[in-house]
């Protein structure tokens, strides 16, 4: 059965060139305009995944994030302008699971999809089992399930988008090494880095941080190298 993508955004030649790429790799597409009957349908038809855009008519991306999660855990991507953070803040807050700024890679936006379409199929599988050392990397308090992209410390959960995941698995996988920050926007983006900088490597370890800080107010694993990148050190 292919997976259902909802893609909402006012601006028609986004929803035209991402509508024929999913297609062409497999995926069913419904397009919608506006925010109202992007939420509208998303309700009645619960697909496998919602890439939304913030600034939109009738019913911005915010808005419709917060009455969708009364109701609905679909994993929802933000597209999002590069001077709106307030924005991302906000909507990483109430519940979506990962943003990309505008203008963007497809093939970026392709792997997240991906990604958190297959996240939620593992999730919905109801077995117990242990997980395998291949799909898991331990290192002191962290524990990264590499295929679930799920995070705990000190055995208690973070919740990290995709992008904020990758990032911290390139540093605990090379535990002490620094890694610049070009290396690190390779690690989570891949080769299609032109709209990525430092800045935005920057804004995504300051949420990363928080994150954990909310696990563990004494969280100081995460070492800035001024002028060389980040770290993970114990």
């Amino acid at each position: 059965m292919k997976n259902n993508v909802f893609l909402i955004d006012d601006d028609k030649n986004i929803l035209a060139s991402i509508s024929m790429l999913l297609e062409n790799e497999g995926y069913k597409v419904s397009t919608f305009s506006d925010g109202e009957s992007g939420l509208k349908a998303i309700l009645e038809n619960s697909p496998d995944i919602a890439v939304v855009d913030i600034k939109m008519p009738r019913l911005d991306g915010i808005e419709l994030l917060k009455k969708l999660r009364r109701t609905s855990n679909i994993p929802v991507i933000f597209l999002t302008s590069k001077d709106t953070e307030i924005d991302e803040l906000l909507g990483l807050k109430i519940g979506a699971d990962d943003y990309i700024t505008k203008p963007f890679s497809q093939n970026v936006l392709m792997e997240r999809i991906r990604i958190l379409i297959k996240r939620t199929e593992l999730k919905n599988i109801k077995k117990k089992s242990n997980i395998d050392d291949k799909n898991s990397i331990k290192e002191g308090n962290i524990f990264l399930d590499t295929e679930k992209y799920m995070c705990k410390w000190k055995n208690k959960t973070v919740n990290l988008t995709v992008t904020e995941f990758l990032l911290i698995k390139s540093l605990v996988k090379n535990a002490g090494a620094v890694k610049s920050r070009d290396q690190l926007i390779v690690s989570a983006f891949g080769e299609d880095k032109e709209n990525i900088d430092d800045r935005s490597i920057d804004h995504h370890f300051k949420r990363i941080r928080k994150k954990f800080k909310s696990a563990d107010n004494d969280f100081k694993s995460i070492v800035t190298i001024y002028g060389g990148g980040y770290k993970f050190s114990e």
